[in-house]
C-alpha cells in the first residue's frame, strides 16, 4: 500500500460517514472498559473506613498485587504511547526512554524501596520528618510533590487528547479541550470515591489488560514478519525513509554536541527519577511488611521489562505497516502510533477485525491514562492534606475524617489545574513530558531522600536546599528550554524564550539538587542528632518500629 493510502487508511476510521456501525461498536467497547474501572472505584470506595484506608488502602496488598498496580502506575500514557510513537518516528533513539525507564528499577529497588517502606507511614515528607524539623520540610516536600505530580500528570491529558480525539474524529482545539475536561472529571471521581484502594485495584486490572493487549499486538506484528526480528526492523527502516540510519544511533540524539548533552540529560533523568517520584512511592505503603514492598518491586521489574521489550514491535511494527507519515498526519508527535498499529494488524481500516482491535488497545490506553491520573492526584492530594494542611497548616490538630476530606478537595483543585496546562500542552509527546517529571523528581526528591537515609551529617537546611533548589532550578530550565517556547511543537509556538538549549534540565538540576542538599548541611549551624539518624536507620534496615 502506499504512504497515501495508509494516510487515508489512518483516518478512515475517523470519517463521518460509512463508519457509524464501527463507530458505535468503538464508542460502546470503549464506555464498558470505563464503566467497568467506575464500578471497581465505587465497590472499593465502600471498603475505605479511614486515612489509612484512603492514603495506603490499608495496607491489605501482597507484594504481588502491589507490584502489578505498580507496573499499572509506571506504564502510562508515556510508556504505551509516547514510546511507542518516538520508536515509530525516531527508531533506535527512540527505544531509549524505554531503556531508560526500565533501568530505573534497579534504582529504586536497590537504594529506595525497603527503607522508604520502613521509614515512613503515608507520603515521602514522613520519612524527612523523622529526623528533621517537620514543618520547613514537609512544606517543602508537599510543594516538590504537588509540582512533580502536575508534570506527569500533563503527559497523561496529552495522551487522553490524542487518544480519544482518534476514537471520535475530533481534530478541533475545541473538542480536545472537552475530552481533556472529560478525563479530569472521572480522575476526580476515582480519587474522591475510591481513595488508594479504588485506584489500586484500578491499576490492577488496568496492568493485566495493558499487557495482554499489548502481547496480542506482539504477536500479531510479529506473524506478519514471519516472527522474523529482522525483518521486521528491517521493513521499519525501509518504510521510515531513513534507511539504516533508522536502526542507529543519531535520528534524534548526537547530530551536534547539543543533541549528545540533550541525550545525556535524557538519561540521567529517566534512569534517576523514578526513585523520586511521589505517586510510585506512596505504592510501597500499601503492603503490609517490607518483605512485601521488596517483593513488589521484583514483580513490577519483571512486569515492565516484558512490557518494554514488546515496545519493540509496538514502535518498529507501526513504523514498518502504518508509515511515520501517516502516523504524524493523525498526531504530530506519534502518540497515537500504537492505536494505529492496532487497527492495522486487525484488518484494515474499515474493517470489523480493525475497528474491534482499535477499540479494544484504545479502550486499555485509556484505562492507562485514568489509572496514572488516579494514582498521581491521589499522591499530590494525599500530600497536600496529610503534609502541608494537617502537620503544617493545622499543626497535628486535625481529625483523620478532616484530613481526608481536605485531600478530596485537593484532588478537584489539582484536576482542575491539570486540565487547564493539559489543554495548551496537546502538541508535545507523551514520553517527553514524563521525562521532564523524571527530571525535576531526580531533582528535587531524590537527593533529598538519599541523604535523609543514608547520611547522618543531613540538616534540615540541606534538606530545603536540595528540594527547593531542586525543583526550582529545573522548573525555571524547563521553562526557559525548547519544549515551552521556540518551536511549532512548543507549549507556546509564537513565544521565544528558549535561552537553555537542553530539552530536559537533568544534566544540570540533578547535580545542583545533590550539591544543594550538601552545601546546605556542611553550612548548617543545626547539629543532626546523632539518636534519631540512628533511630532512623534501625528502622530503614530492619523495619523496627515501622507503621
Amino acid at each position: 500500500m502506499t504512504t497515501a493510502a495508509h494516510t487515508v487508511a489512518a483516518h478512515s476510521l475517523l470519517a463521518a460517514g460509512g463508519a457509524g456501525e464501527h463507530r458505535t461498536l468503538i464508542i460502546t467497547l470503549f464506555s464498558v472498559f470505563v464503566a467497568i474501572t467506575l464500578g471497581i472505584t465505587v465497590w472499593a470506595g465502600r471498603q475505605t473506613k479511614d486515612a489509612t484506608d484512603f492514603y495506603a488502602g490499608g495496607r491489605s496488598f501482597s507484594g504481588f498485587q502491589n507490584g502489578l498496580a505498580i507496573s499499572g502506575d509506571y506504564m502510562s500514557a508515556a510508556s504505551f504511547l509516547g514510546i511507542a510513537g518516538a520508536i515509530a518516528l525516531f527508531g533506535y533513539d527512540g527505544f531509549l526512554y524505554s531503556i531508560g525507564f526500565l533501568v530505573a528499577w534497579l534504582v529504586a529497588l536497590l537504594l529506595v524501596a525497603e527503607p522508604l517502606r520502613n521509614s515512613g507511614r503515608f507520603t515521602m515528607a514522613d520519612v524527612l520528618a523523622h529526623r528533621l524539623q517537620q514543618r520547613p520540610v514537609r512544606t517543602a516536600a508537599g510543594t516538590s510533590t504537588i509540582v512533580v505530580s502536575i508534570f506527569y500528570l500533563l503527559a497523561q491529558m496529552v495522551g487522553a487528547g490524542a487518544l480519544v480525539a482518534l476514537l471520535l474524529g475530533a481534530s478541533g482545539e475545541g473538542s480536545r479541550r472537552w475530552i481533556i475536561a472529560l478525563v479530569g472529571l472521572v480522575m476526580v471521581l476515582y480519587v474522591t470515591i475510591g481513595g488508594m484502594k479504588g485506584t489500586t485495584w484500578v491499576q490492577i486490572v488496568k496492568a493485566v489488560l495493558l499487557i495482554a493487549g499489548t502481547l496480542l499486538i506482539t504477536v500479531l506484528v510479529l506473524n506478519r514478519f514471519g516472527w522474523s526480528l529482522s525483518s521486521l526492523l528491517g521493513h521499519a527502516a525501509e518504510r521510515s525513509g531513513k534507511g539504516r540510519a533508522f536502526l542507529e544511533p543519531g535520528l534524534q540524539y548526537g547530530k551536534d554536541s547539543t543533541s549528545k548533552l540533550n541525550f545525556v540529560s535524557l538519561g540521567l533523568a529517566l534512569v534517576l527519577g523514578t526513585a523520586g517520584l511521589p505517586h510510585i512511592l506512596i505504592r510501597f505503603y500499601t503492603v503490609p511488611t517490607a518483605k512485601a514492598a521488596r517483593t513488589s518491586v521484583n514483580w513490577a521489574i519483571g512486569i515492565i521489562g516484558a512490557f518494554y521489550l514488546m515496545t519493540i514491535a509496538l514502535g518498529f511494527g507501526a513504523a514498518a505497516l502504518v508509515g511515520p507519515k501517516a502516523i504524524i498526519a493523525s498526531n504530530e508527535s506519534g502518540n497515537t502510533a500504537a492505536p494505529l498499529l492496532a487497527q492495522e494488524v486487525g484488518g484494515g481500516a474499515g474493517s470489523t477485525g480493525g475497528a474491534v482491535l482499535l477499540a479494544v488497545i484504545s479502550a486499555v490506553a485509556f484505562a492507562t491514562i485514568l489509572a496514572v491520573v488516579a494514582g498521581l492526584t491521589l499522591a499530590s492530594s494525599a500530600s497536600f492534606a496529610h503534609d502541608l494542611w494537617a502537620n503544617v497548616i493545622r499543626k497535628g490538630s486535625t481529625t483523620e475524617k478532616e484530613e481526608v476530606l481536605t485531600a478530596k478537595i485537593a484532588a478537584v483543585v489539582i484536576g482542575a489545574v491539570s486540565i487547564v496546562l493539559g489543554i495548551f500542552a496537546h502538541r508535545l509527546n507523551a514520553a517527553a513530558l514524563v521525562a521532564l517529571a523524571f527530571a525535576v523528581a531526580a531533582s528535587a526528591n531524590l537527593p533529598t531522600i538519599l541523604y535523609s537515609l543514608f547520611w547522618k551529617r543531613f540538616t534540615t537546611r540541606g534538606a530545603l536546599w536540595s528540594i527547593y533548589g531542586g525543583l526550582v532550578s529545573s522548573v525555571t530550565l524547563v521553562i526557559l528550554s525548547p519544549v515551552v517556547s521556540g518551536n511549532p511543537k512548543a507549549l507556546f509556538p509564537g513565544m521565544s524564550f528558549d535561552l537553555f538549549p537542553l530539552a530536559n534540565p537533568g544534566l544540570v538540576s540533578i547535580p545542583l539538587g545533590f550539591v544543594l542538599g550538601w552545601l546546605g548541611s556542611v553550612l548548617s549551624s543545626e547539629e543532626a542528632v546523632a539518636r534519631k539518624y540512628a533511630e532512623l536507620e534501625v528502622r530503614a534496615l530492619t523495619g523496627y518500629g515501622a507503621h
